[in-house]
């Protein structure tokens, strides 16, 4: 389980911004979306020695119709910190495919550590 808390601070000009506290050095953060790496984030000091800016530019095709989701990890443990989760198109009230997305992807990363695990203890 992972010792780091993600509270998201804002999202402006295409860049989700937020802070990370806890641990005592600089943490390994990793964005996926699809699956594939997300390019360009950005960590750096905060006020103190156990808080971390964390900045990630969105890549411009996850800027489509329908629901996009953005997965934020620790490396160190694989722990799940907190999504992105944009929706694109039409109008949506209370949709739930945000939701099925969200899921779909923590199933993804799920499987992909089951069979990680799987490897390593064979």
């Amino acid at each position: 389980m992972s010792d780091l808390s993600l509270t998201k601070t804002k999202m402006q000009s295409g860049i989700w911004q937020g802070v990370l506290t806890g641990g005592a050095s600089a943490p390994k953060i990793s964005v996926t979306h699809l699956g594939q790496p997300v390019e360009g984030i950005s960590l750096s000091e905060g006020r103190d020695e156990s808080t971390w800016l964390l900045q990630i530019p969105i890549p411009a095709d996850a800027i489509s119709d329908g629901v996009q989701t953005l997965l934020i990890t620790d490396t160190e443990t694989g722990d799940l910190l907190d999504s992105i989760t944009l929706i694109a198109g039409e109008e949506l009230d209370d949709d739930l495919r945000a939701e099925v997305d969200l899921l779909r992807a923590e199933l993804d990363m799920l499987k992909r550590a089951f069979r990680r695990h799987c490897l390593e203890t064979a």
